[in-house]
């Protein structure tokens, strides 16, 4: 392997990992984050809400939504669909809205079926160290998607009271 494909390889300086497992059939899972209807109940860390503005969950679909946080400021998102393969994986990049601070990188969700149960993994890569530093120091991403998929975890808990 050459020097610049090991490189490539090693981006654990870059990335932002998180990984639950949940007591619901991975379709469930998929259709919690695909559908904007679901996903304005759950999306954000705890005390925030969020108003979907639109999502397109395709290949070059955009998904544009607002985090309202509890101090009462709004958090625009701008994110693009790079790749979608139901009920497994998406691939998605966060880009700048008109006014918004720069942190773009991209995410990649997994859904791995465990007899019932489903793994969702959570990677974010940024594009150097330093912008993965900043995005954790300034808006205390690590805490914020576990607090994410825990809100996701309770969230699941009623769709699946609602469908038994």
């Amino acid at each position: 392997m050459s020097a610049g494909a090991s490189e490539a390889l090693n981006t654990v300086d870059r990335e932002i990992v998180i990984t639950r497992i949940f007591h619901a059939p991975r379709e469930l899972v998929f259709k919690a984050w695909t559908n904007p209807k679901h996903v304005a109940q759950w999306w954000g860390p705890n005390g925030f809400t969020t108003t979907i503005q639109e999502m397109d969950v395709r290949p070059g679909g955009n998904w544009r939504l607002v985090m309202h946080g509890p101090d009462g400021k709004d958090y625009k998102n701008k994110i693009v669909f790079t790749e979608v393969v139901k009920s497994e994986r998406l691939v998605y990049k966060h880009v700048p809205e008109a006014g918004t601070e720069s942190t773009t990188h991209e995410s990649t969700v997994t859904f791995v079926e465990l007899g019932g149960k489903t793994e969702v993994t959570m990677r974010m890569l940024f594009a150097s160290a330093a912008a993965r530093e900043h995005i954790v120091k300034t808006y205390n991403v690590i805490e914020g998607g576990k607090q994410t998929l825990g809100r996701l975890g309770e969230y699941l808990k009623t769709m699946e009271q609602k469908r038994g």
